[in-house]
């Protein structure tokens, strides 16, 4: 087996980087992570919320595409086989309210941008690359003084739910939890 000197050296240095590789292993990993723990959580969190806005953006590309190409009912058809596969999903839920939206179905537009709001908050934060916070003011500005006069004008079941919804919005824009 060992035939020569340098046989016998490669051995030795093979043996030492095993017993090195098992140090390693044993003694717990990188340096930076025995100093700061919550330096690697961090990262992980930061790491599985960029993956989870790089899946949404791709899963719901041709709904985007749609909406802007004005194929409104279209892209509804699309969200609809997409909520089969991901019920509730928060960022459907949001686009079909913008869909809707634009659509001028203020009623169901609002309701869809609630729920949408109560499952994921990251549609009024500020710093979140998902966030429709200007959309959703320009609604409130734009529809709760109409919706206000309609309400104390006539007694209306839906119309009290589309107000509730736009107060629900209005708190979590202002910084109001659940």
């Amino acid at each position: 087996m060992f035939k020569d000197r340098v046989d016998i050296l490669l051995a030795g240095l093979l043996l030492v980087c095993v017993a090195a590789g098992v140090a390693l292993l044993i003694g717990g990993g990188s340096q930076a992570s025995q100093l700061n723990p919550s330096l690697d959580k961090a990262i992980a969190r930061d790491m599985t919320y960029q993956a989870k806005v790089s899946f949404l953006e791709r899963l719901y590309a041709p709904v985007n595409e749609l909406q802007q190409n004005g194929k409104y009912e279209a892209a509804l058809l699309k969200l609809d086989e997409l909520s089969r596969n991901y019920p509730n999903e928060a960022h459907g839920e949001l686009l079909r309210g913008e869909i809707l939206l634009r659509m001028q179905v203020i009623p169901q537009a609002v309701e869809h941008l609630a729920k949408a709001v109560r499952l994921s908050a990251d549609y009024v934060d500020r710093q979140s690359p998902l966030s429709r916070r200007s959309l959703i003011d320009q609604l409130i500005a734009n529809q709760l003084p109409k919706l206000k006069a309609k309400a104390l004008a006539q007694e209306n079941a839906s119309l009290q739910k589309t107000l509730q919804n736009l107060y629900y919005l209005q708190g979590r824009l202002a910084g109001g939890c659940e």
